[in-house]
């Protein structure tokens, strides 16, 4: 029965240090037989469905559980993902939650999500804010793929484009026009320590550099050139860098209403400003 398999399942996975052992393994059976988490307890008789043993052998290896089940929550949406992308976290719905908060009011806002990885942030946007025009850049081929793969599903509107993000003329035909820039950039300083799931990550969508400011320094000019007066921009960084990123965008001279942002843990997770 499913329900013996799913409690076995669970001590296994923590035996193997996975933190949410019986909800990942509640999640794999709801996933391969069709269903919601919750309606595993109207199904508690029915059978183990097929490949319920090897996922969970997956899991055990830590592998993470979106590649798993091929997808990742954002918002209501449920992004494809796997291999060559990196994994949106929580923390970036926050960061999105905030974004469309900015743009309310506006009609027709200009967006740009700059290192959209698997394009979480700007599909999240098209789809809550529809009116918004939503350009994504991201400079790896791989992760580009499965941005449009998300954009065609879920924001055809969302426009990719290739490109650096820490190149001054990225989008030079959107300088000066956007009301809301937003990044989830590579951050983590080269030498944090980081879980075992994170190695899944493609290295260059995680890393920053020594400081973890590598991506994040030169980027803010290409968001201060992006947006226009009174425009916002919000970027993700890593739990101990605020500071310099504060420090960073206060030293442009460009920005004001710098403000650091928590996440839901409490911790400073994301710096929001203004374009003066």
């Amino acid at each position: 029965m499913i329900s013996q398999d799913i409690t076995a399942a669970a001590v296994i996975l923590a035996d193997a240090g996975v933190v949410s052992p019986l909800y990942d393994a509640q999640l794999i059976a709801a996933h391969l037989l069709g269903c919601s988490r919750t309606d595993l307890f109207l199904r508690s008789d029915d059978s183990t469905p097929a490949g319920f043993h090897d996922a969970v052998a997956r899991r055990a290896r830590r592998e993470p559980l979106q590649h798993i089940l091929g997808v990742a929550p954002m918002g209501q949406l449920e992004l494809r993902v796997g291999p060559g992308v990196f994994i949106p976290r929580p923390e970036t719905e926050l960061l999105a939650e905030w974004g469309v908060s900015v743009v309310a009011g506006i009609d027709k806002p200009t967006v740009v999500d700059l290192c959209t990885g698997s394009g979480a942030i700007a599909a999240y946007v098209a789809t809550v804010v529809p009116a918004a025009r939503v350009t994504a850049v991201e400079i790896d081929s791989a992760a580009a793929e499965w941005a449009q793969a998300n954009f065609d599903a879920f924001a055809p509107q969302v426009e990719l484009v290739m490109g650096d993000a820490t190149y001054d003329q990225v989008l030079p035909q959107l300088h000066g026009a956007c009301d809301l820039v937003l990044s989830n950039p590579p951050y983590v300083p080269d030498a944090a320590e980081v879980e075992t799931e994170v190695h899944y990550d493609p290295p260059q969508a995680v890393f920053g550099g020594v400081s973890g400011m590598d991506v994040i320094t030169p980027m803010i000019d290409v968001m201060l050139d992006l947006l226009k007066p009174r425009g916002y921009l919000g970027i993700e960084h890593d739990d101990t860098t605020s500071a310099e990123v504060k420090a960073v965008l206060a030293a442009t001279g460009r920005c004001d209403e710098i403000v650091a942002r928590r996440d839901l843990a409490g911790r400073e997770r994301f710096v929001t400003a203004r374009k003066l």
